[in-house]
């Protein structure tokens, strides 16, 4: 019977390590197709638990009577690994949502210029997200033009979309529960799903195969931002987060400080910075950075579609647009699109009189190893 105590002993520490190993970054657990194992695990977390636990109070007395106080220096390491992979490297007890959402509009923003946001424009308002903020806290609630807004931020994937937090039809609230091949997955709390961050999609649970309807978003420095969209408001430092905050400072230049969020400044290695472009199931494209960098205009084809990518002054925005049927060549000088006597800006607002808009496409900036694994059917320009 003693037997039992330290088998069900044992069982507990291997089952809280493989509850917490298949969706946090540990050695080789990013790299497996384990998630409908891992989704299995955690939702019978409270059987298996129960089921060892009872294993070791069966076989406590025995173990007592063989081995006295000894036997209890067993259930030290246990507690120790229940405490550290339930509490300290639980997803949710590392990173938080703001405490205070606070907003400031041009003229009281505290946030240097220079820094990357993400900015998005919903029923005539707008507001930008510095990435630096986002990506500690991975998701950001908060309401524009009247409808809810899940911002969010995968440092590790160097992703950010933006969704409404509706599923079917009603207002959802998620929780960061880890990840899976390095990307952040939330989990909704009605249903217990889990929802890829750079997609959308829930990968596992009740609503496995449904989105979250995306709202288009850019990816600019805040100078920017705020020269496109002056009457825009700006997220601010929550004062509780500040050393969260000064260890992403980095960040935006691509010097990341741990090697989950390194640049790698090589073209087309893992932690090379690409533009993405997905037309459809079946059609995506991925821009080499540092070659956009060099080109700063590129005139390209994704499938049946002709596409510009342009890369503004500021060497951290970029745009996408359809060309239409238009098969001639843009020329991009001064953040200024121009084609047989016609200019665009670079939302590609018109600049001259009778001149259509340009039509604009979701594009993202991430690294090369999150593009390629979520979008498998993407080519390389």
């Amino acid at each position: 019977m003693k037997k039992l105590f330290y088998i069900g002993i044992i069982g507990l520490f291997l089952f809280e390590l493989s509850n917490v190993y298949f969706i946090m970054p540990m050695p080789g657990s990013q790299r497996m197709d384990s998630l409908a194992w891992a989704y299995w695990l955690y939702t019978y977390r409270w059987l298996f638990r129960a089921v060892l636990l009872g294993l070791c109070l069966f076989g406590a007395r025995a173990a007592w009577a063989a081995h006295g106080w000894k036997s209890l220096l067993a259930l030290l390491p246990l507690g120790g690994a229940v405490y550290m992979f339930n509490m300290v490297m639980a997803a949710d007890h590392m990173f938080y949502q703001p405490r205070t959402l606070q907003m400031a509009d041009a003229a009281t923003n505290k946030v240097p210029l220079h820094k990357l946001v993400l900015g998005i424009r919903v029923n005539g308002a707008e507001k930008a997200y510095p990435i630096q903020f986002l990506g500690y806290h991975h998701q950001v609630l908060d309401t524009l033009g009247g409808k809810p807004v899940m911002v969010t931020y995968c440092t590790v994937c160097r992703t950010g979309r933006v969704y409404s937090p509706e599923v079917n039809g009603h207002a959802e609230s998620f929780r960061l529960v880890g990840m899976d091949h390095f990307n952040a997955m939330f989990e909704d709390a009605t249903t217990g799903s889990w929802w890829r961050q750079a997609t959308g999609e829930a990968v596992a649970g009740p609503l496995k195969g449904q989105t979250l309807p995306e709202i288009p978003s850019e990816q600019t420095s805040l100078e920017t931002w705020l020269k496109w969209h002056p009457q825009s408001l700006v997220m601010q430092r929550d004062p509780e987060f500040q050393e969260e905050y000064d260890s992403m400072d980095t960040y935006d230049l691509g010097i990341g400080r741990g090697k989950l969020t390194r640049t790698d400044t090589a073209s087309w290695q893992d932690k090379s910075w690409v533009v993405g472009i997905s037309i459809d199931a079946k059609n995506a494209k991925a821009y080499d950075w540092n070659r956009l960098k060099k080109e700063r205009i590129i005139h390209d084809q994704i499938g049946n579609n002709l596409v510009l990518v342009v890369l503004g002054s500021d060497n951290v925005s970029f745009q996408a647009f359809n060309r239409r049927n238009d098969q001639g060549q843009f020329v991009l000088q001064q953040d200024t699109l121009t084609l047989d006597g016609k200019a665009w800006n670079l939302l590609g607002q018109p600049l001259t009189p009778e001149t259509e808009a340009l039509i604009r496409i979701s594009a993202w900036q991430e690294f090369w190893h999150s593009w390629k694994t979520f979008h498998p059917y993407t080519t390389k320009y």
